[in-house]
């Protein structure tokens, strides 16, 4: 056993992190740009919870399937 952290899984790891990161920022993007209202405007000055619900849920959901596309 030569360590505890194999070198090339680590740099992939991290390779599939930063692809998945932007993929999810990049599909976020586009959710945003969808919506026929701005989203910041309603869940930061007007604090919409019930809208912060649904775009969690949109993120959580993108996060899922990024993830299961690069695992």
């Amino acid at each position: 056993m030569t360590g505890l952290v194999n070198p090339a899984d680590l740099a992939a790891s991290l390779i599939y992190s930063i692809i998945g990161i932007l993929v999810f920022c990049s599909a976020f993007f586009v959710v945003d740009k969808l919506t026929p209202y701005d989203l910041w405007k309603e869940l930061v000055e007007k604090q919409n919870k019930a809208l912060a619900l649904v775009v969690a849920g949109v993120g959580l959901g993108l996060c899922i399937i990024i993830a299961a596309s690069i695992h």
